[in-house]
C-alpha cells in the first residue's frame, strides 16, 4: 500500500512540475527576464540544458536495457555467460562492452542491474570505462571530429580498450569479487526472500523498473550537469593554456578539464579538436579517455550506487591508469 502510495505521490509531483513548465513556457516573456539576468549565469543556462539534453537520450536508453535485464535476465543466465576463471573474462568483457552504445551516464544503471543479478565486480568495471568509448558512434564523431589526423580516434579505441583490461584487472587483484554496491533495506529483504518483482506482466514491469531507474538516477544527473556547467562557465582557459606547453602537466590539465566539463562521449571530440593548436596528442587523447571513464556526473551516480570506499579506490586507479599510459604513449609516438 505505501508503494502504491509513493507512485501516486511521484506521479502527481511529476504531472504539476510539467504543468509548471508548460504555463512558464507559454506565458511568461522570458525576453525581459534575458534582459536582467547576467549574461555568465544565462551561459550557465544555455550549458546546463545542453548536458541535459544531450545526454538525456542515452539515460532513457540505459534505464530501459536496464529494466529489460531486470524483467528478463535471470542470474543463472548472468552466470552462464560469464567465465568461471575471473582473470579468462576480462578480454571477453572488454570486447561486449563494446556493444553497448551509450555514454558514461547511462552504463551505470546497466551495470549496477547486471552486479545486481551476479556479474562480477571487475566485469562491471570494465562495462563503465569500455562501454562509453569503445563503440561505434563514439569511433565516428572522433573520426570526424579529427578528420586532418585520424590517428586520434584509432588511437583513442586503441588505448580505451588496453586501459578497460588494465583497470579491471587491477579491481580484481584489489577487490576480488566482493560485492561493492549500495542496498537499500527494501531491497535486501526482496533479494532475501525473492519478493522484488512486481506482480504483473513483463511489458508493464518492464516500464515500472525503467521509470523508477530514470527518476532515480535523474537526479544525479541534473546534479552533475549543474555543477559542470558552472565549471565551463567560470573556468579561466588561459590558465589551461599556459599549463598545456608541458608534457608532463599537460594531460593531467585536459584529464582535469575532461572531468570538470562532463561532456557525453558522443559529442567531447568536437570540444577536443578546439583545444589541438594548443595541446598536444597525446593530452587530447588523455581527455578523450579520461573523461568519458570518470566525470561529475558519474562520479555522483557511483557514490549513489557503490560504496564510498570502492569509489575513491575506483577514481585513484583511473586516474594513474590513464596518467601513465598517456606519457607511455607520449614517450613513444
Amino acid at each position: 500500500m505505501r508503494a502504491q502510495e509513493n507512485g501516486w505521490l511521484k506521479d502527481g509531483i511529476g504531472i504539476v512540475l510539467m504543468g509548471l513548465l508548460i504555463l512558464i513556457f507559454l506565458f511568461t516573456d522570458l525576453t525581459n527576464i534575458a534582459e536582467t539576468v547576467p549574461k555568465s549565469l544565462l551561459n550557465v543556462n544555455t550549458i546546463f540544458l545542453s548536458i541535459v539534453l544531450e545526454a538525456l537520450p542515452f539515460v532513457l536508453i540505459g534505464v530501459f536495457v536496464s529494466a529489460l535485464i531486470q524483467t528478463f535476465l535471470s542470474e543463472e543466465m548472468v552466470q552462464r555467460f560469464i567465465p568461471k576463471n575471473p582473470l579468462l573474462a576480462i578480454i571477453p568483457a572488454t570486447i561486449v562492452s563494446a556493444i553497448f552504445p551509450v555514454c558514461e551516464c547511462a552504463i551505470i544503471p546497466v551495470v549496477r542491474r547486471l552486479m545486481k543479478k551476479g556479474m562480477p565486480l571487475h566485469v562491471g568495471v570494465i562495462f563503465i570505462v569500455g562501454a562509453p568509448i569503445l563503440n561505434p558512434i563514439v569511433f565516428a564523431s572522433t573520426y570526424y571530429a579529427f578528420q586532418s589526423t585520424p590517428y586520434i580516434a584509432y588511437a583513442r579505441m586503441g588505448l580505451a580498450f588496453g586501459l578497460a583490461m588494465i583497470i579491471g584487472l587491477i579491481t580484481f587483484l584489489l577487490y576480488k569479487n566482493r560485492n561493492q554496491l549500495k542496498w537499500t533495506s527494501n531491497e535486501l529483504v526482496d533479494r532475501a526472500t525473492g519478493a522484488g518483482e512486481i506482480k504483473t506482466n513483463k511489458l508493464k514491469s518492464t516500464f515500472y523498473h525503467a521509470s523508477d531507474e530514470f527518476f532515480d538516477m535523474g537526479k544525479y544527473l541534473i546534479i552533475g550537469a549543474l555543477i559542470a556547467s558552472l565549471f565551463q562557465t567560470y573556468l579561466d582557459r588561459d590558465v589551461l593554456t599556459q599549463l598545456g606547453t608541458n608534457d608532463v602537466t599537460s594531460p593531467l590539465v585536459m584529464m582535469g578539464l575532461g572531468y570538470l566539463l562532463s561532456l557525453c562521449s558522443e559529442a567531447d571530440a568536437f570540444v577536443a579538436s578546439s583545444f589541438a593548436h594548443t595541446f598536444s596528442p597525446g593530452s587530447l587523447l588523455a581527455f578523450l579517455i579520461y573523461g568519458p571513464m570518470l566525470d561529475l556526473k558519474n562520479t555522483i551516480m557511483l557514490f549513489a550506487y557503490f560504496r564510498a570506499r570502492f569509489v575513491i579506490g575506483f577514481m585513484i586507479i583511473v586516474t594513474i591508469s590513464v596518467y601513465l599510459i598517456i606519457l607511455g604513449y607520449q614517450m613513444y609516438m
